[in-house]
């Protein structure tokens, strides 16, 4: 579907599980080489062998900047290059009221989604300045956008990074380095699943707000991801794209989806 991208070279942080994992694995069957870059070092590097031989796996904390600075040199050696960077770490809020809530669990989210988001572009940014060329995917989220009870924290970081993706996208545009962003809907990972059993999450409910009628699925994301990567997307720099089914394109009262949930 991209023949361009084979032999290219991606880094993708959160790179073991869920989104970041479908993208890797979307990527590696283009041709890509991927280093996936996660937290839990050993899921990164198990990931990287079922990939193949030609990738790499790679422990890393987003919120640190010497992590950042030797996994980009990493992968950079690794694949002689840099072409591709998806921002796919995060961990989740607490869903607490604000009262409840306090400052140090505050800090570390926008830690890790907001500056681990700015210091991983930052870190990639030369090598593909010099090149001539790169693509940036950073992960936002509806939370970006609608207000979100409860998860002030996340919701701030998400939009931040989608204010980022616009600046960046605009400063790095005449060196061939293009930043967007995407703004998944309720997507049914595990962490997702995970939230519904819980009961802090209605999957009905959400399924009736959706225009599709559906929760998406963890290849939703990984096709918008291929398409900002790709050279298809070659005149789009500084947008969040929402990938959600609709949910937040509906504005009227009431159920969007008036079908079978069966």
């Amino acid at each position: 579907m991209y023949a361009e991208l084979e032999g290219r070279v991606a880094l993708i942080t959160g790179g073991a599980s869920g989104l970041g994992l479908a993208t890797a694995r979307s990527l590696a069957r283009e041709g890509v080489r991927v280093v996936l870059a996660d937290l839990d070092a050993a899921a990164a590097a198990r990931c990287a062998a079922d990939l193949g031989p030609a990738h790499l796996g790679l422990g890393c904390d987003v919120s640190r900047q010497e992590d950042v600075d030797r996994t980009v040199s990493a992968a950079t050696v690794h694949g002689g290059r840099l072409d591709i960077l998806v921002n796919s770490a995060g961990i989740a809020d607490t869903f607490r009221p604000t009262i409840e809530q306090n400052a140090a669990e505050f800090r570390r989210l926008v830690d890790i989604h907001l500056t681990g988001t700015f210091m991983m572009c930052k870190a990639a940014a030369p090598a593909m300045i010099g090149q001539g060329r790169g693509s940036i995917v950073n992960l936002s989220s509806i939370a970006g956008v609608l207000g979100l009870a409860r998860r002030n924290a996340y919701s701030a970081a998400k939009a931040g990074i989608s204010m980022m993706t616009r600046t960046l996208g605009c400063e790095w545009a005449a060196s061939g380095v293009r930043v967007n962003a995407i703004a998944p809907g309720y997507i049914l990972t595990p962490f997702a699943q995970k939230l519904i059993d819980e009961g802090k999450l209605d999957a009905d409910v959400i399924r009736r707000r959706t225009p599709a009628g559906r929760l998406g699925k963890d290849q939703d994301i990984a096709n918008a991801m291929m398409f900002l990567a790709s050279d298809q997307s070659a005149f789009i720099t500084g947008v969040t794209l929402q990938v959600d089914g609709g949910y937040m394109a509906w504005g009227a009262p009431g159920d969007a989806f008036a079908g079978s949930l069966d």
